[in-house]
């Protein structure tokens, strides 16, 4: 189950992901999820694996 998350997110800034979700042919909330696992893959290969329990 994947569970809700609300964001408060200023207009432009939306108006630009949507932009960039459209150009890439995902939906907003498939673009903001691959903009935050990309993210991740960065910071492990810098910090190391995030372990989970």
């Amino acid at each position: 189950m994947n569970p809700n998350f609300s964001l408060r997110i200023d207009d432009e800034l939306l108006k630009k992901l949507r932009y960039i979700a459209d150009y890439d042919d995902r939906s907003l909330n498939g673009e903001i999820q691959n903009i935050l696992k990309q993210y991740i893959v960065k910071f492990e290969k810098e910090h190391g694996k995030i372990k989970l329990e």
